[in-house]
C-alpha cells in the first residue's frame, strides 16, 4: 500500500504544482495590470468585481452538484475532470495578459476585459479546484495519509509558487510586457502538462464505486448497499440539491469553518493582490533595493509551502485545531507590535508584510483537513454510499468566495479615497503622498488584527479536534 499511496501522492502533487503555478501569477498581477497598465476606472472595476462576486459564489455549488451527481463518467470522475479541464484552465489563465485594444480611446473595453478574464478564469479555477479538493478527501480517509498528501502538495507548491519569483527576476514583473507575456505562455504550457499527469495517474478509494454509479440507469433508486452495521447506505444522487445543501449547512462545525475560512480568504486575497502595491509605497527605494524588493515579493509565495512542511509534524502531534488557533493569536500579536512601532521601522515593517502575506496561506493549506473531517462526518451521519466531497467544498465556497471580490473592492475604494489615482497619474503632492502611506499602514495593521480577533472567537467552539489521534473508520483497499 505504501508504494501505491506514495505514487498517488506524486500524481496528486503534480496537480498542485500546475494549479499553484498559474494561480500565484494571476492573484499577484491581475489587479496591478488592470489598474496600472490598462487603467481600468474604479466604476468599471467595481462593476466587474460585483458581477464576479455573484458568479464566483454560484458556480461552486452548480459545478459540485454536477460532479457529485452526474451519470457521465467524464464529469463524475475527479481524474477526468482534471484531465480534460486542464487545457481550458490554461487558456482562461492567459486571457488577462494580452490587451484587447486601445483602452485610452475605449475605457469600457478594459472593464469588459476584466469581467471576462475574471469570470472565465474563475469558472475553470472552480472546476479544477473542486476536483482537486475532492481528490484530497477521496484518496484516503486516514489522517496520516492526508498529512502525507499535504506534505507532497506543499513540496510541489514550492515549485509552483516560485513562478512569481522567476517572473520578477526574468521579466522584471510587468515592466517588460513582451517578456512577461512569453513567460505566462510557458507557465500555462507547463501547468497544463502537470495537470495532465495527474489526470492520467491519480487514483481514489471510490474509483470502482464511481463506475458502478455511472452504470446505474435510474437515479430514483434511493439506497445502494449496506454499511458495516447493516444499515442501508443512501445514494446521494437521489437527493435534490436543496436537500443536500440543508443537510450539510445545518452542521455546526461546517458553519464555524466557513466563517473563519471567509475571513482567511479575505486576508489572503488582500495581501496577494496588493503586496507589491503596498510594498512599493511603504518601503522606499533607499531602504530596499530592487533586488531585495523582488526577493520579498517572490518569497511571499514560496515561504508558505516551506512553513507547511515545517508545521506538518506539529499538526500530526497536536492536531490542526490547535495549530490554526495559535496562528490567529500570532497574527494579532504581530499587528499590535508593528502598529506600536510605527511605519518608519522599515525592516520590521518588511518582515511583518512577509509574515502577513505568508501566514494566512500557510494555515490555509491545512484547511483541507477540517473540510475532509466534515465530509467524513457527513457521510457517516447520513449513511451515504459515496461522500459528497465536491458538494461540501462547493457549499463552503458558496459562502467564502465573495471574499475574493470584497477584498479588492474594499482596498481599492480606500486607496482611491487617499489619492492612489493621483499616484498612478503622477500628480501626487507631498501631503497626499503622506496620507496615502498612512492609510496603507493603517490598513496593513488593522486587517490582521480585526480578522485575527474574530477568528479566535469563532474557531474555539469547533468540536472535531482529535482526528489526528483517532483510528480511521475505513481501511484503504
Amino acid at each position: 500500500m505504501g508504494r501505491y499511496f506514495h505514487s498517488n501522492s506524486v500524481a496528486y502533487a503534480s496537480l498542485a504544482c500546475g494549479f499553484t503555478m498559474m494561480n500565484s501569477i494571476f492573484s499577484f498581477y491581475y489587479v496591478k495590470i488592470f489598474l496600472d497598465h490598462y487603467h481600468v476606472s474604479q466604476a468599471w472595476f467595481d462593476v466587474a468585481q460585483v458581477i464576479y462576486l455573484f458568479w464566483n459564489a454560484i458556480n461552486d455549488p452548480l459545478f459540485a452538484y454536477w460532479q457529485d451527481n452526474s451519470k457521465l463518467e467524464i464529469f463524475r470522475s475527479r481524474r477526468l475532470n482534471v484531465l480534460y479541464g486542464a487545457p481550458l484552465f490554461a487558456l482562461s489563465f492567459l486571457l488577462a495578459w494580452f490587451p484587447w485594444g486601445d483602452y485610452a480611446s475605449h475605457p469600457w473595453l478594459a472593464g469588459v476585459h476584466l469581467l471576462v478574464a475574471l469570470s472565465c478564469y474563475d469558472a475553470m479555477f472552480t472546476f479544477i479546484g473542486l476536483a482537486s479538493c475532492a481528490l484530497f478527501a477521496e484518496i484516503s480517509d486516514k489522517h496520516e495519509d492526508r498529512l502525507r498528501l499535504t506534505r507532497y502538495t506543499q513540496v510541489a507548491s514550492i515549485f509552483g509558487s516560485s513562478s512569481v519569483f522567476f517572473s520578477q527576476v526574468l521579466c522584471d514583473g510587468l515592466n517588460n510586457m513582451a517578456s512577461f507575456q512569453m513567460f505566462v505562455v510557458v507557465i500555462a504550457l507547463i501547468s497544463c502538462w502537470a495537470m495532465y499527469y495527474t489526470g492520467t495517474h491519480v487514483r481514489t478509494m471510490y474509483d470502482n464505486d464511481v463506475l458502478d454509479a455511472v452504470d446505474i440507469e435510474s437515479p430514483s433508486i434511493p439506497f445502494k448497499g449496506n454499511d458495516s452495521s447493516g444499515k442501508k447506505k443512501l445514494d446521494s444522487s437521489s437527493l435534490s440539491s436543496f436537500t443536500q445543501f440543508k443537510q450539510i449547512a445545518q452542521q455546526k462545525n461546517f458553519i464555524i469553518f466557513v466563517t473563519i475560512n471567509f475571513m482567511q480568504i479575505f486576508q489572503s486575497i488582500y495581501m496577494s493582490n496588493f503586496l507589491s502595491i503596498f510594498g512599493d509605497e511603504l518601503l522606499p527605494q533607499h531602504v530596499m533595493s530592487p533586488f531585495y524588493r523582488k526577493f520579498l515579493y517572490g518569497s511571499a509565495f514560496i515561504i508558505p509551502q516551506i512553513l507547511v512542511l515545517c508545521l506538518s509534524p506539529v499538526v500530526g502531534r497536536k492536531g490542526y485545531y490547535r495549530v490554526i488557533l495559535w496562528s490567529f493569536y500570532f497574527k494579532v500579536f504581530c499587528a499590535v507590535v508593528v502598529f506600536m512601532a510605527g511605519r518608519h521601522q522599515y525592516m520590521l515593517l518588511s518582515l511583518f508584510m512577509l509574515i502577513e502575506a505568508s501566514l494566512p496561506n500557510t494555515i490555509f493549506a491545512f484547511f483541507n483537513l477540517p473540510v475532509s473531517d466534515i465530509i467524513d462526518a457527513d457521510q457517516e451521519r447520513h449513511k451515504r454510499r459515496l461522500p459528497l466531497s465536491s458538494s461540501v467544498f462547493a457549499y463552503n465556497a458558496l459562502f467564502t468566495k465573495p471574499a475574493q471580490s470584497l477584498a479588492p473592492m474594499m482596498i481599492v475604494a480606500i486607496l482611491d479615497r487617499n489619492h492612489y489615482q493621483e499616484k498612478v497619474s503622477g500628480d501626487m503632492t507631498t501631503i497626499q503622498h503622506q496620507e496615502l502611506s498612512s492609510a496603507m499602514f493603517t490598513v496593513a495593521c488593522a486587517i490582521p488584527f480585526v480578522i485575527g480577533l474574530l477568528q479566535i472567537l469563532v474557531w474555539r467552539p469547533y468540536s472535531i479536534r482529535d482526528s489526528h489521534i483517532t483510528i480511521a473508520k475505513h481501511v484503504e483497499s
